[in-house]
């Protein structure tokens, strides 16, 4: 189903985690490329619309859920067949921790500073004792030293790597090493999700998130850093959900 003119999976987040469960427990230990999962919003509709190699990043995933209440709202009103729920990677990566206790899942979290990536990992490992050890690395790293941190997370071989590197450049990563990452299950790309696990920012009120506000939330923390993104981007992303949903 095309939501802002992006194939979006039709998952609440319950199914969203069992499914990468699912698929990361079915690759492990054969040596071949991970499966590739991201998330959308309104900005990366814009982007997506404005550029055709982010947009080709984008349709090379497996699978792309629904980051943004706009779109669920769009899939009520302009499909037969309404998305559930959003599938907010700050409450996804719960949901497969949650499983991984009973699974035994193992997960590596790769990008944003070290000191967040440290916080979010111990954070990770506080809360879900039962579950196998997280791990992690920044994402402050070169070109040049891909290898090696390819090798890093291969060693590990965990079962879903999280990686927070920010759109588009998690998405160019991914798909230029799927072929080297053979010791992971899952790429699940995770946008800005460490600093929110590490309790760097805070999530939005509830009713806010149900409403859609949660970008107005984000804004009126950071107004000089994300008010001009939005402002550029939301209408934008607005007529592609009109006009490119069905």
């Amino acid at each position: 189903m095309l939501i802002g003119g992006l194939p979006i999976a039709v998952v609440d987040r319950p199914e969203a985690a069992r499914r990468i469960v699912e698929v990361a427990l079915l690759r492990r230990g054969v040596a071949m490329p991970p499966s590739f999962q991201t998330s959308a919003n309104g900005q990366v509709l814009v982007l997506c619309d404005r550029d055709p190699e982010v947009r080709r990043q984008f349709l090379a995933a497996d699978a792309i859920h629904a980051d943004g209440m706009p779109m669920v709202f769009a899939s009520w009103l302009l499909t037969d067949t309404p998305l559930p729920e959003r599938v907010a990677t700050t409450d996804l990566i719960h949901d497969v921790m949650g499983r991984a206790a009973t699974d035994g899942v193992r997960s590596f979290l790769l990008g944003a500073t070290a000191d967040v990536n440290r916080d979010a990992v111990a954070t990770l490992n506080r809360l879900y004792p039962d579950a196998p050890e997280v791990r992690g690395h920044h994402g402050y790293f070169a070109r040049d030293e891909e290898e090696r941190i390819i090798d890093l997370v291969n060693d590990f071989a965990p079962d879903v790597l999280w990686l927070g590197l920010g759109v588009p450049k998690e998405q160019d990563f991914a798909l230029r090493n799927l072929h080297r990452l053979t010791g992971v299950g899952v790429v699940k790309t995770a946008g800005g999700l460490f600093d929110f696990v590490a309790g760097r920012r805070p999530r939005a009120p509830r009713l806010l998130q149900d409403l859609g506000l949660e970008w107005a939330w984000r804004t009126a923390l950071e107004p000089r850093r994300l008010g001009p993104r939005y402002f550029h981007t939301n209408f934008s992303a607005l007529r592609l959900l009109l006009t490119r949903t069905g």
